[in-house]
C-alpha cells in the first residue's frame, strides 16, 4: 500500500483501489489529506451522476431571484452567468484549489460507463471549460484516489491511467493491531477472539462479508455492553447488529454460532485491558 501511494504521488497518476467494502479505501484518502494538509474534495458516485453534477450547475433560483428583483426596480438584468452565480460541484472545487487537493471520487463503479468515459478525459488533463466563462485549468493536479467495490468491471482504458492496487483484508496480527488501537481498553486476549470470529465469519457465504469498519464497529459495541455489565460472549452475540447489516446473512450466522464465538474469553480480566 505505501509503495502504491508513493508511486501515485512521485508520477503524478490517480490511484485506483479496489477491495472488499469496509477494508478502509476511503481512509486512504482521508489519511492522504491530513498527511499533505491539503482540503478532501470528495465526490461520491451514483447511478445516474452525470457530468454537470460532478462539474458545475447554474444557480436557477438564485438567477431568476436577480431577474425578478432587476425588473422591480426598472434595471438592467445584466450577466447571469458570472461566478457569483456558478455552483461548483466536486471536480470543480478540486481544479480550482489554488494550492492543491486531495480528490476522492468514491465508488466509481457505481456510477455509469457514460461518466466513467468522461472522468477518463478530466483525468487526462485536469482542466473543464465553462462555455460562459471559459477554461479552466488546475495550477496544482489534484492527488486523485478512486475507489471500487467492483460491483462492476472498469473499462481497461481507466484502469491504465491509474496505479492500481488490491486492498484484502488484513493479515490476523495487523487486524487485532487495529482492533487494540480503535477499542480503548480492549485487552489483547479479546482483540485476538475478536479477529478470530470475525475471520470465521468472513469464511461463511454471506451476501456481504463484514470488513474493517464493521469489526472496529463489533468490537465497540462488544466492549459498551460489556461495560455495562453483560458477560462477553453475550456481549458479542448482542452487538452482532453492527457487524452483519442483512438478515439472511444473520440468521446464517446465527446458525454457526457455537462454531464462530466458540473462543470467546469469558472472564473479565481477559476482556478489559489498560485503558
Amino acid at each position: 500500500m505505501c509503495t502504491a501511494i508513493h508511486l501515485a504521488l512521485r508520477l503524478g497518476r490517480p490511484l485506483l483501489l479496489e477491495g472488499e467494502p469496509g477494508v478502509g479505501k476511503t481512509e486512504v484518502a482521508s489519511v492522504l489529506s491530513r498527511v499533505t494538509g491539503l482540503d478532501l474534495i470528495r465526490l461520491q458516485c451514483f447511478e445516474g451522476l452525470d457530468s454537470g453534477q460532478a462539474l458545475y450547475e447554474w444557480d436557477y433560483p438564485k438567477q431568476l431571484l436577480q431577474v425578478r428583483v432587476a425588473e422591480s426596480r426598472g434595471q438592467d438584468v445584466g450577466d447571469l452567468y458570472r461566478e457569483e452565480f456558478l455552483l461548483r460541484r466536486p471536480l470543480l472545487r478540486a481544479v480550482r484549489a489554488e494550492q492543491g487537493a486531495v480528490l476522492l471520487i468514491d465508488e466509481i463503479d457505481r456510477a455509469d460507463s457514460e461518466f466513467e468515459a468522461f472522468l477518463l478525459e478530466f483525468l487526462g488533463d485536469f482542466q473543464i471549460t465553462i462555455p460562459e466563462l471559459g477554461t479552466v485549468r488546475a495550477r496544482t493536479p489534484p492527488i486523485v484516489v478512486l475507489t471500487s467495490n467492483r460491483t462492476r468491471e472498469l473499462h481497461d482504458a481507466l484502469k491504465r491511467r491509474c496505479l492500481y492496487h488490491w486492498i484484502a483484508f488484513p493479515e490476523p496480527d495487523r487486524e487485532r493491531a487495529i482492533l487494540r488501537m480503535a477499542v480503548p481498553g480492549l485487552a489483547e486476549q479479546a482483540a485476538a477472539g475478536l479477529v478470530g470470529a470475525v475471520r470465521r465469519v468472513r469464511r461463511l457465504p454471506l451476501l456481504k462479508r463484514p470488513g474493517i469498519a464493521e469489526s472496529v464497529e463489533w468490537g465497540r459495541g462488544a466492549m459498551a455492553l460489556a461495560e455495562g455489565g453483560s458477560p462477553w460472549p453475550v456481549a458479542l452475540r448482542r452487538a452482532l447488529g453492527l457487524l452483519i447489516k442483512d438478515e439472511e446473512d444473520t440468521r446464517l450466522l446465527l446458525a454457526h454460532a457455537d462454531e464462530v464465538f466458540g473462543d470467546a474469553p469469558a472472564h473479565a480480566e481477559d476482556v478489559f485491558g489498560d485503558a
